[in-house]
């Protein structure tokens, strides 16, 4: 009599860091003969459980050391209330609970909610990671996502074709401490969009197609200059950390050997206590000897958080010793378990593009930073449902400053505004210059009236010559526009009244609402044209209207 075993096979799916173009782990996908057993198993939690645990022994027979994504229903956990027969599994195969992650599956329709909760706090006390499979695509409840609060959540490409969603979610995983995966990736342009959106991982046939044999090489597009630049604080150590290859505390150096002889793309070992803490850190340059325990070989572990930037891992390397810069570095989670490693290579490579990035996009006079660091800036803030205010200031009668002062003065000029919204702008604001005499200013809006008062009231010369500045600021609350593009449609109408008040002048308007509220400058004269009453506005002034 045949068993469903006999025509099912496994085939493997690289899950890639779209930062360092390593593969993070594999996802095991049952691929059957003949029929249609994952639709048996939606129906049949026990079934469900079984494949599990097929896939991981399939693993095993493959011999890969790269974390494993297993595929489970979420009304198998709720139903069972836990996989004990997996974690049995994962133990036979000699790997650890949290190099396996459980991949959540809809449908969640009529899961029983509190049981599905339970489940996947007892797998998380176990050691499994948990993530958020079919987002976009399936039919996940955004609380219900929340309360699960998984490791990573896995989006549709779909979604690519709806950046502000995408962006959304990151921002949602950035508040639950998870990491933000594309699935089903086929195009350059696809990956170009999710790293741009802030998606940290992808798989898809981009960078290689599901293989009976785990993935040696995958092919990953080299970042473009056009995708938005890391801030400036650094990036997370969450978007380098590659698997690490881990023995337990009581392994011998023969064994450290072995391993690191099987996998010359493994630059050390780490040794782990029973809980999955480091204890000793192995590199390829230490002596190993078969008869002696590893732990006496190593030396301590370098290890940071999961929450870390890159400029905190270089602050950990750099206490230790020079003979140590070749090693790798633990990243812990928050009871101290190794989830992966990260590369030096990786960090000073990323941190170095940062910077080159950051400084082509300065302009040469004020070195500030252009408009696409203000609006990208205005759409992360706008994805996060943030209130923000968003100002445009310039020098009135730039073009006869020049001509009468000379261009070097008016150099001068507008480098000294420059340094001037520096120092007034407000923890947390961002200050752009957009060229010529032109500046962006991104701020929360109670820094607003301070930092006006301190450009307005200067007196301002250019070659002896008196000057003033016009300012127009949109206030934007949560939900008034979409993205930077309506925040800047928004804001041209403001600065057209400004600039036709006399003085130093302040217009200030709100997205989405008529009319703008004139808080410096004085009026023409009734009889120059186009004077209307102060706060009066024609119905093309205000955004999305006429």
């Amino acid at each position: 009599m045949h068993s469903w075993t006999d025509t099912l096979r496994f085939a493997f799916q690289p899950v890639v860091n779209l930062t360092t173009g390593a593969v993070a782990g594999l996802e095991i996908l049952a691929r059957p003969e003949s029929g249609d057993i994952l639709a048996e198993a939606r129906r049949d939690p026990a079934l469900d459980c079984r494949l599990a645990v097929s896939a991981v022994r399939a693993a095993v027979r493959k011999e890969t050391l790269l974390p494993l994504f297993v595929n489970v229903f979420a009304g198998t956990l709720a139903d069972l209330g836990g996989l004990p027969s997996l974690h049995d599994a994962v133990r036979e195969a000699g790997r650890l609970p949290w190099e396996v992650t459980i991949d959540l599956c809809p449908p969640y329709t009529h899961v029983p909610q509190q049981a599905l909760l339970e489940a996947v706090a007892t797998l998380r006390g176990q050691g499994f990671r948990i993530c958020a499979d079919g987002i976009g695509d399936g039919d996940v409840p955004l609380r219900l996502l929340s309360d699960l609060s998984p490791g990573l959540v896995k989006l549709d490409a779909s979604l690519l074709a709806r950046p502000a969603v995408v962006r959304s979610m990151r921002t949602l995983c950035d508040e639950l401490g998870a990491l933000l995966a594309v699935e089903g990736v086929e195009t350059e342009g696809q990956c170009a969009a999710a790293r741009a959106d802030g998606a940290q991982l992808a798989q898809g046939e981009l960078f290689a197609p599901p293989a009976r044999l785990p993935a040696a090489d995958v092919y990953v597009p080299p970042r473009s200059a056009a995708e938005v630049a890391a801030p400036r604080t650094g990036p997370s150590v969450r978007e380098f950390v590659r698997p690490a290859a881990l023995l337990p505390a009581t392994a011998s150096a023969g064994q450290v050997r072995a391993l690191l002889t099987g996998s010359p793309d493994v630059s050390g070992v780490l040794l782990v206590d029973t809980t999955g803490v480091p204890v000793r850190s192995v590199h390829r340059s230490h002596a190993l000897y078969a008869d002696r325990p590893a732990a006496k070989l190593g030396d301590p572990p370098r290890t940071v958080g999961v929450d870390a930037t890159a400029w905190e891992v270089l602050d950990v390397v750099a206490v230790g010793g020079r003979d140590r810069t070749s090693d790798d570095v633990a990243v812990v989670d928050e009871y101290g378990r190794c989830v992966g490693a990260v590369r030096l290579a990786d960090l000073v490579r990323a941190l170095a593009e940062t910077r080159v990035e950051e400084a082509a996009g300065l302009n040469p006079l004020t070195r500030l930073p252009g408009s696409d660091a203000i609006t990208g800036e205005v759409d992360r803030r706008i994805a996060a449902g943030r209130a923000f205010a968003l100002s445009w200031l310039d020098v009135d009668h730039f073009k006869q400053v020049n001509d009468g002062a000379g261009f070097a003065a008016g150099d001068e000029l507008i480098r000294a505004v420059g340094r001037a919204l520096q120092q007034a702008a407000t923890e947390g604001a961002r200050v752009g210059h957009i060229g010529g005499d032109d500046f962006l200013v991104l701020a929360d809006p109670e820094g607003l009236d301070p930092l006006a008062a301190s450009v307005l009231d200067a007196d301002w010369s250019a070659g002896g010559r008196p000057v003033t500045l016009s300012l127009a600021t949109v206030l934007c609350t949560p939900g008034s526009v979409t993205d930077h593009r309506q925040a800047a449609a928004c804001l041209a109408p403001l600065k057209k009244a400004a600039k036709a008040l006399h003085g130093a002048s302040w217009v200030l308007g709100r997205a989405g609402v008529p009319g703008h509220e004139a808080r410096r400058g004085s009026r023409p004269t009734p009889a120059s044209a186009g004077w209307r009453p102060r706060g009066a506005c024609r119905a093309s002034d205000a955004c999305g209207r006429g």
